[in-house]
């Protein structure tokens, strides 16, 4: 940890304290609250160095000490904030002084206390403090000259404002076909542009289906036994228990990105024609467009949304409610039985087991599968560990515990993220889309199958 001493209390170096700093990057400078001690204040002054200030709102959820800094060391180890420094360190009490050597401790971050002395009385106090905090590996940098250089030159890349708006082109009206005529509808009834960028999308879908299909499933399974009898061929055999879990991942990233529910049934229509022609059937509900789930009832979590929900809720379980309300699409009701061991190791899938935890007793069927987007996987990471670092946790235990456990928490939530949940609007009486669908083996022979459909021509009838 370093120590820097600036004896003259010159206003250039808090300047370019401030400069330097780029949360981005990893560097953040926080600047205490004056006139207050408190622990829990300086734990919320972290997090505004990290943008993360929607507690500044009078009608906002405060967090108390713990969890407050609770919510510091997993943004730190989620977001890889490396350095920190800390300024106006004379003024620091022996508490708050113990939270940052803890916060040093648990994620490895190097520390700097930057000290504004020009009383001897004032840094014989903070070397008394740092000892009573048992901050003894200091080394102190004094000299305006050398405060500078430690500090180092000004953040050139740091990004200011939000990202910019999301853009995504519209599709036309698609129709009501099935995965055999589909395509060729499409084809006929729209021009040439809007054509275009359905068919990139069914183009998609198709090539991921493709890929998964050579990846996951390369070997069919033996049809059972027949006659001799042309009339009565191998039935198809349905999907066992793993596959058909594997098929709800694969639709879910397929389509948690998707823009709009055009988007999605493009995708889907794709996909399915992939599995034909892997001699599999994949069966979607036929009122798709008005079920639940990824792709219907989502929000693509793109820069500015996750934006929007890092800065306005510093809390990390209630950052990742949100999240996952907007990359599931699913109902408050099954998203509330997300354990802490529901994420998978890499954060990449959500697996809620609600037969099971309803059911008890019975056989366990397929659970309900949710892929996690790259850009969702920080804040999962963080409220999975904000979880761990909770006195008395267990991996059964909810995940989002106190976040949809009662009315006016819930709606509470809803205010401070500020943004529009589709999956709150949208009727949902029954299973999600894509937990819905169903595969079968077919057992018909399987001609090599090309990685994109062949283009249509250019002529229309």
């Amino acid at each position: 940890m370093r120590l820097l001493l600036d004896g003259d209390d010159d206003h250039a170096v808090h300047r370019a304290a401030y400069q330097w700093a780029d949360p981005a990057q990893g560097q953040i400078t926080v600047d205490p609250t004056p006139h207050t001690t408190s622990p829990a204040y300086l734990a919320l002054d972290v997090l505004r160095a990290m943008s993360r200030d929607g507690f500044s709102r009078p009608e906002a959820e405060r967090m108390s000490t713990d969890p407050a800094w609770r919510a510091v060391t997993c943004w730190t180890l989620a977001t890889g904030i490396r350095d920190a420094i800390v300024l106006r360190a004379h003024r620091l009490t022996t508490e708050r002084l113990r939270r940052l050597a803890a916060w040093r401790a648990d994620t490895g971050i190097r520390l700097t206390l930057l000290a504004h002395t020009p009383e001897q009385t004032d840094l014989q106090r903070l070397l008394e403090r740092l000892t009573a905090a048992e901050l003894v590996d200091v080394a102190t940098v004094r000299g305006t000259a050398a405060v500078f250089e430690a500090i180092g030159p000004a953040a050139t890349r740091r990004r200011t404002g939000p990202p910019p708006h999301d853009h995504a082109h519209q599709l036309p009206t698609l129709p009501r076909s099935g995965v055999a005529a589909f395509r060729a509808d499409c084809w006929r009834r729209q021009n040439a542009t809007d054509f275009a960028h359905t068919d990139g999308q069914y183009r998609a879908g198709y090539a991921a289906a493709h890929t998964w299909l050579t990846r996951t499933l390369p070997l069919q399974p033996t049809p059972p036994e027949v006659t001799d009898d042309a009339d009565h061929p191998a039935e198809p055999t349905p999907f066992t228990l793993q596959e058909a879990e594997a098929v709800r991942l694969f639709l879910a990233r397929l389509t948690v990105s998707s823009p709009s529910a055009a988007h999605t049934v493009a995708r889907v229509r794709g996909a399915q024609a992939a599995f034909l022609s892997h001699s599999v059937l994949l069966n979607v509900p036929d009122d798709l467009t008005s079920r639940a789930g990824p792709g219907i009832t989502t929000v693509p979590l793109t820069p500015r949304t996750v934006h929007t929900i890092t800065v306005r809720l510093p809390n990390p379980l209630r950052a990742a409610a949100i999240a996952a309300l907007l990359f599931t699409g699913t109902d408050t009701s099954l998203l509330s039985m997300t354990q802490i061991a529901s994420i998978d190791k890499d954060g990449t899938t959500v697996a809620i087991d609600r037969d099971s935890r309803i059911n008890i007793g019975e056989e366990p069927g397929p659970r309900h599968l949710y892929a996690i987007p790259p850009r969702a996987r920080p804040l999962l990471h963080a409220a999975v560990e904000f979880r761990r670092r909770t006195p008395r946790t267990a991996d059964n235990h909810g995940l989002f515990a106190n976040c949809f456990g009662t009315t006016p928490r819930f709606e509470a939530l809803i205010a401070d993220a500020g943004l529009p949940v589709p999956a709150l609007v949208h009727p949902h009486p029954e299973d999600d889309w894509h937990t819905a669908a169903r595969c079968w083996h077919l057992h018909t022979p399987t001609p090599p199958a090309p990685n994109v459909p062949p283009r249509l021509g250019k002529l229309r009838p």
